[in-house]
């Protein structure tokens, strides 16, 4: 039961291939009309979506990760190795939220805050990694534990596919532009 079926691949496949199909396929196609392709519809939608949701898939990891700091509070260091972490992802989550903010405003700058954020993703889990190691001094094998770094891994990744959609997709360079945002004031007086 342990080891990965040629299912769980089918199912994998599924998951990441489909969409990336279609994301290359629909970037292939010409539109009719580029200038049409502004703001937040089609695949930028779901990369919305994706963005709403994950500050609150961080705070759904600190709940989860609750019980550990229990244990790790009785440890010597312990304390400082939970501080120190919860610090890290507090300041992960201060960025998401930035880069939220950021694509709802329609910034020009969302796409290099979403370039940023993407880039902090192995910087924190590094970070972290290290830090807790150090503070506990224990090897680094004993902090990753389960499936921690495969889970870093996929979602490293999966953001990498949306940081190339937001630096290739017409629909983003026309969302997040100056020219965009002032037209917005404008017709917003």
């Amino acid at each position: 039961m342990g080891a990965f079926s040629i299912w769980h691949w089918a199912i994998v496949l599924l998951l990441i291939g489909v969409p990336v199909f279609f994301a290359v396929r629909s970037a292939t196609k010409p539109s009719q009309n580029p200038a049409a392709l502004v703001g937040i519809g089609g695949w930028l939608m779901l990369l919305a979506i994706g963005q709403a949701l994950s500050p609150l898939r961080t705070l759904a990891d600190f709940a989860n990760s609750a019980d550990g700091y229990q244990q790790l509070m009785t440890l010597s260091n312990g304390p400082l190795a939970v501080y120190g972490e919860v610090a890290l992802n507090l300041a992960f989550l201060a960025l998401q939220l930035v880069v939220l903010v950021s694509m709802l405003r329609r910034s020009h700058r969302f796409p290099q805050l979403f370039l940023l954020q993407w880039l902090a993703i192995p910087v924190v889990f590094v970070l972290d990694t290290i830090w807790v190691a150090s503070v506990l001094g224990v090897p680094v094998s004993q902090v990753l534990v389960g499936n921690a770094l495969a889970a870093h891994i996929v979602s490293f990744v999966l953001t990498g596919l949306w940081v190339a959609y937001v630096y290739k997709s017409v629909r983003v360079r026309n969302t997040f532009t100056r020219a965009n945002i002032s037209a917005q004031i404008a017709s917003a007086s």
